[in-house]
């Protein structure tokens, strides 16, 4: 099981690594398309608007199918949505195939979990986060690597080599990784999915958990910046990349015993590090240690809130879990916006004051979903 769980997390490093690289690549991706940055830059934003309009409809409409083919419809379409980018000069045409990633990037996302607890029904927490260690794979070493292959070659080499690695993927799953069946009573309509106990909670964490993290991420740049790191980003990125990894590790330890302790600390330790880094200007040390805080505490989340939207929505956990990966789309791109928004009006200071006063309603609905959504034993 150990190498079918290691294809689910390599689908994960490119679910995200797709879905980042654009950033990576953005000024030869801007002249190769002949349109401005801004304009580029939008291929993340078509990319998160195809997970979020898809992925709730799609999980309905495939209730029934096996689960491998699925998931291999998924990889398929990031190949071809990757090799079009990769050959396209047409901004039109990028942007219909960014959209067509973002559609097969809700397909993956809303299947990982369930097949990774499936696999592992003894340990499904430390499965899930096997799994989800892709995240933080992509962000620390895919999207450098991805935008060192583009400085050489090119970008289109970079998109072309996410094919090529699609392509192993693929083969991989079909010789590795063992077939599910699909949901026999067939589509679950979203009303009685969000009428199960726990689902709801587990939805609003994740809709408010990501905003938050989302609008001071987007925007970490600009804030060390403000800070008097700008000439260290690079730096400061791979502190949160290694933490998050120890998050990963320490959270797959211990969340099949553990699923409510570990949410209230991820929750206590991204409010500690947005509270220091809210108070650290003039303080390089400061940001440091804020910012592994923050990746330790914010790399099991995606984990946590997986495994908590699987145990809520019980026989609805595919649906309950492609609900999850659209508000946490949703809540990217509108935590883009607004950070957007309270850069012009108020500057990068008031990014961790966001974050903060946004994980209040965070915490509170963690501890209160006791009996369900994140109950006192998992």
């Amino acid at each position: 099981m150990r190498t079918a769980l290691l294809a689910l997390t390599t689908a994960a490093f490119v679910t995200v690594l797709t879905e980042a690289l654009p950033a990576g690549v953005l000024p030869g991706l801007s002249a190769g398309l002949g349109v401005g940055e801004p304009a580029a830059g939008q291929a993340v934003t078509v990319y998160a608007l195809g997970t979020a309009l898809t992925a709730v409809p799609l999980s309905a409409a495939t209730a029934t199918w096996r689960r491998k083919r699925l998931l291999l419809t998924g990889v398929a379409g990031f190949a071809v949505a990757n090799t079009v980018t990769a050959l396209s000069a047409d901004y039109a045409l990028t942007m219909m195939a960014r959209f067509l990633a973002g559609v097969a990037a809700g397909v993956v996302w809303a299947l990982l979990a369930g097949y990774a607890r499936r696999l592992v029904p003894d340990g499904p927490g430390k499965a899930i986060a096997i799994v989800m260690a892709g995240i933080p794979l992509a962000l620390s070493l895919g999207i450098p690597a991805g935008t060192f292959l583009g400085g050489l070659f090119g970008w289109r080499w970079a998109f072309g080599a996410m094919s090529v690695l699609a392509a192993v993927l693929l083969a991989w799953i079909a010789a590795r990784v063992p077939d599910q069946p699909g949901r026999a009573g067939g589509r679950l309509a979203v009303s009685r999915t969000l009428s199960v106990p726990g689902v709801l909670p587990v939805l609003a964490v994740t809709l408010v958990f990501v905003l938050g993290h989302t609008v001071l991420y987007t925007y970490v740049a600009a804030f060390l910046g403000h800070a008097g790191l700008g000439g260290a980003v690079d730096v400061v990125l791979l502190v949160f990349g290694v933490a998050s990894m120890a998050g990963i590790w320490v959270v797959g330890a211990v969340i099949d015993r553990a699923l409510r302790a570990l949410t209230v600390l991820s929750t206590i330790l991204v409010a500690l590090a947005a509270a220091l880094l809210a108070v650290s200007a003039g303080s390089p040390a400061l940001v440091y240690a804020a910012v592994a805080l923050w990746g330790l505490g914010w790399g099991g989340v995606p984990t946590l809130l997986q495994t908590a939207a699987g145990h809520a929505g019980g026989e609805a956990a595919d649906h309950a879990q492609a609900m999850l990966v659209t508000l946490w789309n949703a809540a990217m791109a509108a935590g883009g916006v607004a950070g957007g928004v309270l850069l012009d009006a108020a500057g990068p200071a008031v990014f961790p004051w966001t974050l903060l006063v946004l994980l209040l309603p965070v915490f509170a609905v963690v501890l209160g979903a006791r009996r369900h959504g994140f109950p006192a034993t998992s």
